[in-house]
């Protein structure tokens, strides 16, 4: 005899196994550092290594998370309801002292096909994004 579930047990058992953020890139873990939350372990790595390289005077202005506005040919690129112009959120972005210019900087284990074209709407934008990768 086959066991049957209502509609609504059927929903439930499929949002059971999808709690975690599904915006998790081949299974990055949320870390927290001297309580920031970042979205990897290497994500979090590289912030340290920039706040020493700030507190050495290499790089000034540092940031974390900042929003960059995506622009087209006709205009803002803007999100399907048309009431907000899309952004990329970089990871983080400062001045390097030594070449006296602004860098966006990006942690990627892997670059996914939605990233590969965001950073090519940016370079015609004219901002060139730092790829970072953890050293292993």
């Amino acid at each position: 005899m086959t066991e049957r579930m209502t509609a609504k047990q059927y929903r439930q058992a499929q949002t059971e196994g999808r709690k975690e953020d599904r915006r998790r890139v081949r299974g990055t873990i949320r870390t927290e550092v001297d309580g920031e939350s970042f979205d990897s372990k290497t994500e979090a790595q590289r912030w340290q290594e920039l706040l020493l390289l700030q507190m050495a005077g290499d790089i000034c202005g540092l940031r974390r998370q900042v929003e960059i506005g995506l622009i087209g040919r006709a205009g803002p690129i803007m999100t399907d309801s048309g009431r907000q112009q899309r952004v990329y959120r970089a990871d983080f972005v400062y001045v390097d002292n030594a070449l006296g210019t602004m860098v966006v900087e990006d942690r990627k284990g892997h670059e996914t096909e939605k990233f590969k074209l965001i950073k090519a709407i940016l370079s015609a934008q004219g901002i060139e994004i730092l790829i970072t990768r953890a050293r292993g």
